[in-house]
């Protein structure tokens, strides 16, 4: 039988170091979160790792347990999605010479 490697997400819809910053400052444990929520434990913790991404209803829900606005939870993008905002946004720096 071969073993099946678990992978990371290429895309995460939260900052996994937030939604754990988060969750501590409100006091809640990762069990106490994800009842609220409506997980399990475990993907809860797959969400603080990284491991998992969290859905956007789910992160909706996760904001509102830690009555915390979402923008602080999200992933921050400074890239389009096919990754060339930085050749667009130096395209204009380099016309103007």
């Amino acid at each position: 039988m071969t073993s099946r490697t678990r992978t990371r997400p290429s895309r995460l819809h939260q900052e996994p170091e937030a939604v754990t910053w988060a969750r501590v400052k409100s006091g809640l444990t990762k069990r106490a979160l994800a009842d609220l929520v409506g997980i399990s434990e475990q993907l809860m913790g797959e969400i603080e790792s990284g491991w998992r991404s969290a859905t956007p209803a789910n992160l909706t829900k996760i904001a509102e347990a830690l009555n915390c606005p979402i923008v602080v939870l999200e992933r921050k993008r400074c890239a389009d999605a096919d990754g060339t905002a930085g050749a667009a946004a130096a395209a204009p720096a380099a016309a103007a010479e």
